[in-house]
């Protein structure tokens, strides 16, 4: 009888850490690794900044996985130890939140992890603009800063766009198109968005 009650005992620890893998799993699910940024390539610099233009015309053809990952990282991804970003923030506050809108849905890019997080099903895309992808820049609204985050974000942004050929355009009308069905972290907005993609 003690046997049988030992062999439940165990059984039930078994099933109840199956369990938590499940549910740790099943809170994972969705979640889409990018791949690993290429750090190497790229035009010099001051190429990079002769290059730099907006374009408001794009042509169909989607942006990559690389390319998108190199993109992100390129934005607000970890390049130092610490947590430290590609990009600056007041005191290192990092009070910004960077999404993709893509045909799949719009995607919070967990720069820590270098990874896409859902946060909106369905293609938004032509609301904002049509280009194959669009970034959205969001911060708090009572902090004094955000302004000069986002703009040290898209900046980021227009100089790897320069280096890798992609056209680009950074836009204020837009920015709320979004606003009824987009949940952002509490006292976020959407500033700025940045429609990206290959020129026509």
């Amino acid at each position: 009888m003690k046997q049988i009650v030992l062999i439940c005992a165990v059984l039930g620890i078994v099933m109840a850490g199956m369990c938590c893998v499940a549910s740790a799993q099943a809170a994972e699910a969705g979640r889409v690794a990018l791949p690993q940024p290429d750090k190497s390539g790229g035009k010099p610099l001051m190429e990079a900044l002769a290059l730099r233009a907006s374009t408001r015309s794009f042509s169909d053809k989607p942006v990559a996985d690389q390319d998108l990952g190199n993109l992100l990282w390129a934005v607000w991804g970890v390049n130092r130890d610490g947590g430290r970003r590609t990009a600056p923030t007041a005191k290192n506050s990092q009070e910004v939140a960077v999404y993709v809108a893509r045909a799949d849905g719009v995607w919070l890019y967990d720069g820590v992890r270098h990874e896409l997080v859902p946060a909106l099903s369905g293609d938004f895309r032509a609301k904002l603009g049509g280009a194959p992808l669009t970034l959205l820049y969001a911060a708090p609204v009572n902090n004094e800063f955000s302004g000069m985050h986002i703009g040290s974000l898209y900046q980021n942004a227009g100089l790897y766009c320069a280096s890798a050929g992609l056209a680009n355009v950074v836009k204020r009308s837009g920015a709320d198109a979004l606003d009824s069905v987009l949940k952002l972290p509490d006292g976020y907005k959407v500033y700025i968005i940045h429609p990206i993609g290959w020129p026509k």
